[in-house]
Order: C-alpha cells, then structure tokens, then sequence
C-alpha cells in the first residue's frame, strides 16, 4: 500500500493507494487494531486535523479518523479505499455521465492532494486520490 504523502513515489493511475477508516471511537479502534494485528497508531501531524496513521514499523499501513459529526448516526464505522487517478477533478465530472454520483466533491488535503469521493452504479462506495507531481 503506497504512503498518501508528496515525498513518496506517486502510486500509478488506477492502483488503490490508500485505506482509511473513519470510526465513531478512534481510541477503541486503535486498542483492537494494534492488539490484533500489532499496528502501531502514531499522530500523523496534519495541520488542524486530528488523524492517526496507522504503521507496521516504519511504514504507513492505514489511517483512522473521528467520523464527522455531520455525518448521519445511522452510518457505521466503515473502511474506505482510495484509487488513484491522474485527475480527480476529470474524473468526478464523468462520474454522473457512466451512471455514478459524487458523494464527496474533491477538495485538496494540504501536503497530500486532491481527492473526491465517488458512488459507482450499484452503490459501491471509493475514494479518488490525485497526488502531486
């Protein structure tokens, strides 16, 4: 799984890059996650967010942030994949036009990149991920 940093090497066009959870309960997430399968949750230091990367040794395996408040009490905790494209903003504009719907409207993560989140035709849901360089 590539890292979602700028220093990296930008993951190919249409690789998944990146897997995020958004959880109502970071702490009880990182205590399973890290007695499961021994991550290690370390403070990612993004500037006026509060964002947790999850590593096996020096590597970035995952992140996990505190779900929203906007977000509806019915949605659960849930895993979300990345793919990356070389154009997140091309991208969502053809999202409606195959028969998908933009959930997320892309929008920049400082020091990171631009990314969207998408709908495809049968529900499924992914994020789209264009990095610099």
């Amino acid at each position: 799984m590539s890292e979602p940093t700028a220093t990296k090497t930008k993951p190919a066009h249409g690789m998944f890059c990146w897997n995020e959870l958004m959880t109502r309960d970071p702490e009880a997430a990182s205590k399973f996650y890290s007695e499961l399968i021994g991550w290690n949750p370390t403070d990612s230091g993004m500037p006026g967010m509060d964002y947790t990367l999850m590593k096996v040794g020096d590597k970035d395996a995952g992140g996990m942030m505190k779900m929203p408040a906007e977000v509806p009490a019915q949605v659960p905790s849930h895993w979300m994949a990345y793919i990356t494209v070389d154009d997140v903003d091309g991208c969502a504009k053809k999202v409606s036009e195959l028969g998908g719907r933009v959930v997320v409207p892309p929008q920049d993560i400082p020091n990171v990149g631009r990314f969207c989140v998408i709908q495809d035709p049968t529900g499924a849901t992914v994020g789209l991920m264009t990095f610099p360089g």
